[in-house]
This record gives C-alpha cells, sequence and structure tokens, in this order.
C-alpha cells in the first residue's frame, strides 16, 4: 500500500523509510491497543455480573475490578511508549 502511494507521490529514499516507519510504529500501536481494549471491557463485564449475582460483594469485587483495570490499562500504556520509541528513536 505504502509502495504504490510512494510510487504515486515520486518519493523514494529516506522519506520512503520514514514513511515506512511511522506506519508500521502505528500498526505495532493499533495492535497493543486492541488487547487491553478487549480485556477491559470482558473484565468489566464480568465485574457488573458478579456484583449482580452477588450484591453484598459488591465493594470487593468493584476493588478487584479497578485493579484489573489499571493493569489492562498499563499494557495500553506500555505499547504507547514503544511506540514513542519506535517514531522518535
Amino acid at each position: 500500500m505504502l509502495s504504490v502511494l510512494a510510487q504515486a507521490l515520486d518519493i523514494s529514499g529516506a522519506d520512503y523509510i520514514a514513511g515506512q516507519e511511522a506506519l508500521y510504529a502505528g500498526v505495532a500501536y493499533g495492535l497493543a491497543a486492541i488487547g487491553p481494549g478487549i480485556g477491559i471491557g470482558y473484565l468489566v463485564g464480568q465485574a457488573v455480573q458478579a456484583m449482580a449475582r452477588q450484591p453484598e460483594a459488591a465493594g470487593m469485587v468493584r476493588t478487584t475490578m479497578f485493579l484489573g483495570i489499571a493493569f489492562a490499562e498499563a499494557l495500553a500504556l506500555i505499547g504507547f511508549v514503544v511506540f514513542i520509541l519506535l517514531k522518535f528513536a
């Protein structure tokens, strides 16, 4: 896809390589963000289901849910840091 665009715009050399690096860094971050997104959605769904089944345990389930969300979100932030390192290093 990028090679066709580069031929159409007559881009070659360092600009082409920089374009490829940006494209692949963006794809890598997108893939890194998919996992935590799915994980957080599943985690919250299961936590709400657990709170509905046992309302007396809602406080403990909620605390555990927020810890799980924090850990899953940390994976997305690590992916973002890797994206920044790939793009600007």
